[in-house]
């Protein structure tokens, strides 16, 4: 009889973990992650192209920098990090990747003018995430009391 009893208290214990314990740590994990991920889309800042003629030796191309603002001085210079570059004349220069980014640094300097810089628009995403954020705060609510 002893051995029935434990078998049953087993099984119910079994049960209540396996359908209610373990689900809601994974579910947590998982709210947890996409909490972070949302958060860092927040705080990746703003990006932009910035565009210029660049000419040496009489030959000529156009610069396309793709930047991040980094911070905005009171002057209306902005502080950027340069995250890709290529010149529309491919002929003109053949530098790639790091060496490139290590040109356009030395050539443009860390600030550049804001007016001069064309924002991706991102207002409509953020507001999207941020609706997101809110929905999984609500469902944590409600699963989690």
């Amino acid at each position: 009889m002893l051995i029935f009893w434990t078998f049953l208290i087993a099984a119910l214990l079994g049960y209540i973990v396996g359908h209610y314990v373990i689900p809601n740590r994974q579910l947590r994990k998982a709210l947890q992650d996409v909490r972070q991920q949302c958060a860092l889309a927040l705080d990746e800042g703003n990006k932009g192209v910035y565009k210029t003629m660049v000419t040496e030796d009489g030959k000529s191309s156009e610069l396309v920098v793709e930047v991040r603002e980094l911070a905005i001085t009171k002057t209306g210079q902005v502080k950027v990090e340069y995250l890709s570059a290529q010149y529309r004349n491919p002929e003109f220069r053949t530098r790639k990747g790091d060496a490139l980014l290590k040109e356009v640094r030395d050539l443009l300097g860390e600030y550049l003018p804001l007016n001069e810089i064309e924002w991706y628009e991102q207002t409509d995403r953020h507001e999207r995430i941020k609706k997101y954020l809110d929905s999984l705060d609500l469902i944590n609510h409600k699963l989690f009391r």
